[in-house]
C-alpha cells in the first residue's frame, strides 16, 4: 500500500520555500522533491512505514576530458545539474555566467560537483565541450562536468529523472528546447531544490542552499 504525491506540487513548494525564506538563511532542511510514496511493511509483526523518494536514475556519459560520468562519480557528493547546448542563442549565455558563481564558490570542495548536460550531442563532442569550457575559464572538470552522450537517454534523463524539460524541437530557437533550471541534487541522488539559473536572485538562494547540503 503507498501514498503518491504530485510532482508539480513539491516543484511549487520547493520554489516557494526557497523565495519566502530569510536572505543569509540556510539551515532550515530542505525538501526531497518528486514523486515519493509511502510503503507499509511488516516487520517483526508490527505495521512499519518506509517512505521511498524519487532518485536520479543510473545514467553514463562522456565529458569534455572524455572520461565516463556515472552515478558512482556523484555518489556521496551534492552537485547541481543543467541542461544547455553549446550553440544555444538565448539563454544559455546567461546560465553559464550564474554557474560561473556557482563553481567559484564551491569548485575546490572536493565534495560537490557540476554536471552540465548538452542536449545538442551530435553537434557537442567531447572536443567542442572541452573548447566551450576553456572559454568559460574552466580547467577542472572533476569540479564542472560538461556531458555527453545519446540524445534520447539524455532526453529521458531530463525529464523523467531531473523533471525539467530537455529535447529537440525545430520550433525553438536553436532547435532545442530547455528549461534554465538548476537542479540541486543531495549525496544519495535526491532532488533538494530546483532554481531558475537566468535569475540572480534565485542563484544566490541556490549558493546559501549548498552549504546546507554539504554540511549533512
Amino acid at each position: 500500500m503507498h501514498t503518491r504525491f504530485s510532482i508539480l506540487s513539491l516543484l511549487l513548494i520547493s520554489l516557494l520555500f526557497s523565495q519566502c525564506k530569510p536572505a543569509g538563511e540556510n539551515s532550515t532542511p530542505l525538501p526531497k522533491l518528486g514523486n515519493w510514496h509511502v510503503d507499509e511493511k511488516t516487520v517483526d509483526g508490527k505495521v512499519v512505514l518506509d517512505t521511498v523518494y524519487h532518485k536520479i536514475a543510473d545514467f553514463s556519459l562522456t565529458n569534455q576530458e572524455g572520461e565516463t560520468i556515472t552515478n558512482a562519480s556523484v555518489e556521496g557528493k551534492v552537485y547541481v545539474a543543467d541542461f544547455f547546448f553549446t550553440t544555444c542563442p538565448t539563454i544559455c549565455p546567461i546560465m553559464k555566467k550564474e554557474m560561473l558563481r556557482v563553481y567559484e564558490k564551491f569548485g575546490e570542495n572536493p565534495n560537490f560537483k557540476i554536471l552540465s548536460h548538452t542536449i545538442d550531442p551530435n553537434y557537442d563532442t567531447e572536443e567542442v565541450l572541452k573548447d566551450y569550457a576553456q572559454k568559460l575559464g574552466i580547467d577542472n572538470s572533476n569540479a564542472w562536468s560538461f556531458l555527453t552522450g545519446d540524445a534520447e537517454k539524455i532526453y529521458e534523463l531530463g525529464q523523467t529523472s531531473y523533471i525539467t524539460t530537455a529535447q529537440a524541437d525545430q520550433t525553438a530557437a536553436g532547435g532545442f528546447l530547455h528549461s534554465g533550471a538548476f537542479i540541486l541534487v543531495d549525496q544519495n541522488g535526491h532532488i533538494r531544490g530546483v532554481y531558475d539559473g537566468t535569475k540572480t536572485d534565485q542563484v544566490d538562494q541556490l549558493i546559501k542552499d549548498i552549504p546546507t547540503l554539504l554540511g549533512q
